[in-house]
């Protein structure tokens, strides 16, 4: 199978420059480096196309080459001079840019193996009114904490992790397949480059264990279903000496039973009696900081929604108060008496045509329209 074309490879123009050049194979290096992808095989083909496209437009003699001749200008095996010198230079050609991806790459020194902490996340639930004006709360969550009896080392007490044989201390063993030699990460110490022949019997040798912390959390007026907060440094702690992660407290609103929160505005339901909404008259409302009269006109429809405004949610970066809508429900009267029945039964009667019964008449013309009478 013919070599696809190295700038195609790297997803570059031929007049790119070194920085563009590294920097896409950067990108390629961290998306199909077979410690990343090691239930994907096409990911190891992936990277070494990269890696054998990168080490020979890097090296401006190869680029020449290359340019000139194209795929036989590099091989080692066509006799046209350049070539790459062999696969098993990997770690010198790429050592660098594999530091600033993975680490230390585990040339010399090894890797230093020091990880952030993993962050947190708490579903934390409150009222409504607690999202409206703030409130302060503490939770209780779990975490991974130092082990107290081997102080993270992982191993028994009195006894001390042993330099790794399998990769002797580096975190890192080398496969060599043909003409590629590729890093991976040991399989005995799991890159750690430390082998505990006697673990810890408290953390088992993880050098961490499971516990619970309580923490202090503020939630700030205004904020809304799915806002989180984050506390910094409050997740899990690192792995040798690594920075903690975050926590973040998600925020989810209890059902109200009053009021429908719709971004910093509210809605409620006002049920109102069949004579408050013929003849009018004042109502109380009820808002989050107390109720408010509202002035309800003759003739009110059921559904009629009033604005109270100002009577809503300041959200948190808001510079203005929500308003508060009210939907009017006019309500049928029940349990009725035998006099009042008889007085509704009047009022029926004298109220028969569309000079009372206005949105009826509309109604029974479109049902006319629809069936072509």
């Amino acid at each position: 199978m013919s070599k696809r074309d190295y700038y195609d490879v790297l997803g570059i123009n031929r007049d790119a420059g070194e920085e563009e050049i590294k920097k896409a194979y950067r990108k390629l290096a961290m998306k199909y480096h077979p410690d990343r992808n090691p239930d994907n095989p096409k990911a190891e083909e992936h990277f070494k196309e990269a890696k054998e496209a990168y080490e020979v437009l890097s090296d401006t003699q190869k680029r020449g080459a290359y340019d000139q001749f194209g795929h036989a200008g590099v091989d080692p095996q066509a006799g046209m001079g350049g070539g790459f010198g062999g696969f098993g230079a990997f770690s010198d050609a790429f050592g660098g840019i594999f530091d600033e991806i993975f680490g230390s790459g585990g040339r010399g020194g090894g890797r230093s193996n020091v990880y952030r902490g993993a962050d947190l996340r708490y579903n934390l639930e409150i009222s409504l009114e607690q999202a409206a004006f703030g409130t302060e709360t503490k939770i209780r969550i779990p975490t991974m904490e130092v082990c107290e009896s081997c102080k993270g080392t992982g191993a028994k007490a009195g006894t001390q992790p042993k330099t790794c044989p399998t990769c002797q201390g580096s975190g890192q063993v080398r496969l060599q397949q043909g003409f590629f030699s590729i890093q991976q990460t040991c399989p005995k110490c799991r890159g750690t480059g430390k082998f505990i022949a006697e673990p810890c019997g408290n953390c088992h040798g993880a050098g961490r264990v499971k516990q619970h912390k309580t923490l202090a959390v503020k939630i700030p007026a205004g904020v809304d279903e799915g806002n989180h907060i984050r506390l910094s440094g409050e997740g899990e702690h690192g792995i040798n000496g690594g920075p903690p992660g975050d926590l973040y407290v998600q925020v989810h609103l209890k059902q109200h039973a009053v009021f429908q929160r719709d971004g910093n505005d509210l809605h409620c339901e006002m049920p109102i009696s069949f004579s408050t909404a013929a003849l009018g008259g004042e109502i109380q409302i009820p808002t989050l900081d107390g109720a408010a009269k509202l002035r309800i006109p003759e003739e009110t429809q059921s559904g009629k929604i009033f604005r109270l405004r100002g009577k809503g949610i300041k959200g948190v970066r808001s510079q203005m108060y929500g308003d508060l809508l009210c939907h009017m429900v006019v309500e049928t009267p029940v349990n009725l008496t035998e006099r009042q029945k008889e007085l509704l039964r009047e009022l029926e009667e004298s109220s028969r045509g569309e000079r009372h019964n206005p949105r009826a008449k509309s109604w029974m013309d479109k049902v006319k329209d629809f069936f072509g009478a």
